[in-house]
C-alpha cells in the first residue's frame, strides 16, 4: 500500500496536478488497494483538522493580515531594517530578523510567511531580487516560527514524551537565535557574492526613530509571551489575543484599518486558511495510512536496533527525520515517533529536552521541502509563482539549516545552557 501511494503521488506531481490533490488521490488509491472502507478517508481528513492547536492557524493568518493592513508588520520590518538594513543584502537580513521577532508572537511558520511575506516579498522583488529567491527566503525564515517559542510542535513533543513544556520553551531560544543569525550571515555573504542589494539601505530609518514608531508593534511579543509564560492563556488562545491586539492597534492607535477594510481582510484570511487546511487534511489522511502500515514505527525501531552509539544514533535519527518530515506532517510525526525514540535517546545519555529540539528543528524542515512543505505553498501564493520555480533556490537554505541542526545536535549547550540557568 505504501509503495503504491508513493508511486501514485510522484506520478501526479509529474503530471503537474496540484500537491493537495495529488496527496489526496494517492491516499484514496492506497485505501482501495488495502481494501479499507472508503469512509475512513472522510473520518481521517476530519480528524486531521479537528485539533485544538490547529485553531491557531486561521487566527494567526487573520492576525497577520490585520498586522499587514494596520501597519504593524510594516513597522516591525522598518525596525528590523534600521538594525541590519544598512549593509549589502540588508533587506534579506531584515526578512530573517523580522521573522525571528514575529515568531515570538505567532508560533506558526505559516502565519509568519503570510504576515511578513506580504510585505517583504514584493519589497525584495522591487529591489531587484529574483522572485523565486524572495519566496524561498521568506519560506525558510518563517520556519523559525516553530523553533522560537511559543511553538505548537514543542508542546506536542512535551505531551508525547512527558517532558516539561516550560523547559522546552526556554531551551528553544538558543537554537532559534543561532539558526536566525546563521541565516542572516549566509544571506549577507550570498548577496555580496551575487552583487545583489547594494541599495538596500535606501530609506532606512534611524534605530531610535524606528523603535519609537514600532513601540506598539514590539509590545505585542511581550504581551503574547508574558501571557503564555504567566499562565494567562495557552499558545493557541494567544492567537485570538493577537487578533484582538492587532485589530485594536490597527484601528485605534495607528488608525490604518477602516471598517470598510475588514471584509477584504476577512475574505483574504478565509481563502488562505482554507488552502492550508485542505493541504493539512489530505496530508493527515496520507500520514494516517503510512502510520497504519507501520512505516514510522518500523523506521524508529530499526534505528534503535542498528545504530549502537550516541553519535551514530543521532546522525541516523537526523537523516531519518529529515526524510520522514518530507512526507509526514510535523505534528503527526512527533506524536508517533517521540514515544519510540525518546527512551532510546535517554538510553544513550541524550537529554530529552535537547532531543526534543533536534526533532522539532528537523521535522520543521519538512515545512520547506516538497511535497508537503506548507511554507512553500504560502510563499508561492504570495509571490504568484509555481512551486517548481522555488526548488532550486531552496537548496542553499536547506543546507545552512541542516548544518545548524548538526551543530545543535552535537553541541547540546546551544539548547541546554539557558535551560540549565533557569531551571537548575
Amino acid at each position: 500500500m505504501s509503495l503504491t501511494m508513493l508511486i501514485t503521488m510522484m506520478l501526479c506531481f509529474t503530471l503537474t496536478i496540484s500537491v493537495a490533490v495529488s496527496i489526496g488521490l494517492a491516499a484514496v488509491l492506497g485505501i482501495q488497494v488495502a481494501n479499507i472502507n472508503m469512509l475512513i478517508a472522510v473520518k481521517e481528513m476530519f480528524n486531521s483538522l479537528n485539533k485544538f492547536p490547529l485553531a491557531a492557524i486561521p487566527f494567526f493568518i487573520l492576525a497577520g493580515n490585520l498586522m499587514e493592513t494596520g501597519g504593524i508588520s510594516r513597522r516591525l520590518v522598518e525596525f528590523a531594517k534600521s538594525i541590519v538594513g544598512g549593509v549589502q543584502g540588508g533587506l534579506p537580513m531584515t526578512c530573517v530578523l523580522t521573522c525571528m521577532i514575529f515568531a515570538a508572537v505567532s508560533g506558526s511558520s505559516v502565519a509568519t510567511t503570510f504576515a511578513i511575506g506580504a510585505i517583504l516579498i514584493p519589497a525584495l522583488i522591487k529591489h531587484g531580487y529574483p522572485t523565486n529567491y524572495a519566496a524561498a527566503l521568506q519560506a525558510t525564515s518563517a520556519e523559525l516560527g516553530v523553533v522560537i517559542p511559543p511553538s505548537i510542535p514543542l508542546i506536542l513533543y512535551g505531551v508525547a514524551a512527558e517532558v516539561s513544556i516550560g523547559e522546552l520553551f526556554v531551551a528553544g531560544f538558543g537554537p532559534g537565535i543561532f539558526i536566525g543569525l546563521s541565516l542572516m550571515l549566509f544571506v549577507h555573504l550570498y548577496c555580496r557574492w551575487k552583487g545583489w542589494g547594494k541599495n538596500d539601505g535606501d530609506g532606512r530609518l534611524s534605530v531610535g526613530h524606528a523603535t519609537i514608531q514600532a513601540a506598539w508593534a514590539l509590545l505585542m511579543p511581550v504581551i503574547i509571551l508574558g501571557g503564555i509564560y504567566g499562565g494567562i492563556f495557552t499558545p493557541t488562545e494567544a492567537a485570538a489575543v493577537a487578533v484582538f491586539y492587532a485589530l485594536f492597534v490597527g484601528m485605534v492607535v495607528y488608525r490604518e484599518i477602516k471598517p470598510q477594510n475588514l471584509f477584504s481582510v476577512l475574505k483574504k484570511s478565509v481563502v488562505s486558511s482554507a488552502v492550508i487546511m485542505f493541504i493539512i487534511a489530505n496530508a493527515g489522511l496520507f500520514a494516517f495510512l503510512l502510520t497504519r502500515a507501520g512505516v514510522p514505527g518500523d523506521i524508529g525501531r530499526w534505528l534503535s536496533v542498528v545504530l549502537d552509539s550516541p553519535v551514530m544514533f543521532l546522525l541516523g535519527v537526523n537523516i531519518a527525520l529529515f526524510v520522514i518530515g518530507m512526507f509526514i506532517e510535523t505534528s503527526a510525526a512527533i506524536l508517533v515517533l517521540a514515544p519510540i525514540l525518546v527512551p532510546v535517546a535517554m538510553h544513550f545519555g541524550v537529554d530529552p529536552v535537547h532531543f526534543g529540539l533536534i526533532m522539532v528543528i528537523n521535522l520543521a524542515m519538512g515545512m520547506i521541502t516538497p511535497p508537503f512543505g506548507v511554507n512553500l505553498f504560502a510563499a508561492c501564493t504570495i509571490a504568484r509563482i509555481s512551486i517548481d520555480q522555488i526548488i532550486g533556490r531552496l537548496v542553499p537554505f536547506i543546507v545552512v539549516i541542516f548544518c545548524c541542526l548538526m551543530m545543535v545536535t552535537y553541541f547540546p549547550s546551544i539548547s541546554l545552557t539557558l535551560r540549565d540557568l533557569v531551571y537548575k
